[in-house]
């Protein structure tokens, strides 16, 4: 039989490892979530090839700033867990917070579900922690992508990405332009790790051979270290009302030495009271776990700190007040002095 006869078996997508009824459904699956978060300036619904945003009409001189992350390695965790329920908060918390450090409001937020092979339940749940998160920080999920990409991801993982778009009014950014000697910093407590130093984390579990499922403060240490992260937005927001904030920080990878310096002008630095907040549990498991340098242990992790704000002294009363009336643990965590030289920017004493 020559070449040209030969009858090929026809093969479709599904056979090359793309379930379009899949993704189908768990569009189907979404839009109650999404729709669940829709602000009314949300313009159109979930599935077009764009989504519309209208700029809320509170805005007189609207900038907009925008926002992407993701959530790291805790991912693996998710997935060897198979606890898939709040890791799309941390997605949403990693942007929110990003854009909130400048005074922006979140307005919506885009998702991007990458996997090898579409598990139709796994991808809503995640989808769902999504759309919690965009609840919490005030936003609408106006869409997203789901990539089903087989040989890229290996059975049962998947990726994940967030993207947030906010606005601030022109006379209202927050760049640490304002920030001056004396100025006091407020730390705002983390809800645990978040969503950074996992790789370390998984390193020190693995290197230990460390039984994740084991008592860890009435918790597993399992449901301690998936425990999402923070989403700050309406207490901040609420606090920008009242007082004028000079700078924030979102203490994300680089933990506290490395962020706070991103906000202050190089002729000064962040003189910072260790003994003003409790270092929680969890730091100190990881210390004495991973036999960590104190430098290393606070250039990692966020420590029990996952904002830190800096305010005029004269504001300090009522900054604490609203933010204690908002549910948030505040405490005065330093102070801005001046910086000699080549100094680092943050010193911890």
């Amino acid at each position: 039989m020559s070449q040209k006869s030969k009858k090929l078996k026809s093969i479709s997508y599904k056979d090359a490892g793309v379930d379009i009824k899949a993704g189908d459904q768990l569009v189907k699956n979404i839009k109650p979530f999404a729709k669940m978060t829709s602000r009314k300036e949300v313009m159109g619904g979930l599935g077009g090839f764009g989504s519309m945003f209208e700029i809320p009409e509170k805005f007189n001189s609207p900038i907009l700033v925008s926002g992407t992350d993701g959530v790291g390695t805790k991912l693996k965790l998710a997935v060897e867990l198979n606890n898939h329920e709040t890791i799309g908060q941390d997605l949403v918390a990693m942007c929110v917070n990003d854009i909130l450090v400048q005074g922006a409001e979140p307005l919506f937020f885009l998702d991007y579900f990458a996997c090898g092979s579409l598990k139709v339940s796994t991808a809503t749940t995640v989808i769902k922690g999504i759309a919690d998160g965009c609840l919490l920080a005030g936003c609408s999920l106006v869409g997203g992508e789901t990539a089903e990409m087989p040989g890229m991801y290996a059975e049962g993982d998947y990726d994940l990405a967030g993207f947030c778009v906010g606005a601030v009014e022109k006379n209202n950014i927050i760049d640490g332009a304002d920030v001056s000697l004396g100025d006091l910093i407020i730390g705002l407590a983390s809800s645990g790790a978040h969503s950074n130093g996992y790789s370390l984390i998984r390193k020190i579990i693995e290197k230990e051979d460390i039984d994740i499922n084991q008592e860890f403060d009435g918790k597993t240490l399992a449901e301690v270290l998936m425990k999402p992260t923070k989403i700050y937005v309406k207490s901040i927001l609420e606090l920008l009302g009242s007082v004028k904030v000079n700078a924030m920080a979102h203490i994300t990878g680089g933990g506290i030495t490395e962020n706070i310096p991103r906000i202050l002008p190089t002729n000064l630095k962040a003189m910072l009271n260790r003994k003003a907040w409790e270092l929680p549990r969890l730091f100190k498991w990881l210390k004495e776990n991973g036999n960590l340098s104190d430098r290393e242990l606070y250039r990692t992790f966020n420590c029990g700190i996952g904002m830190a704000i800096v305010i005029n002294p004269l504001d300090q009363e009522q900054t604490l007040k609203i933010l204690n009336d908002c549910g948030e643990k505040p405490f005065l965590i330093g102070v801005v002095t001046n910086r000699i030289s080549d100094e680092p920017q943050t010193e911890i004493n």
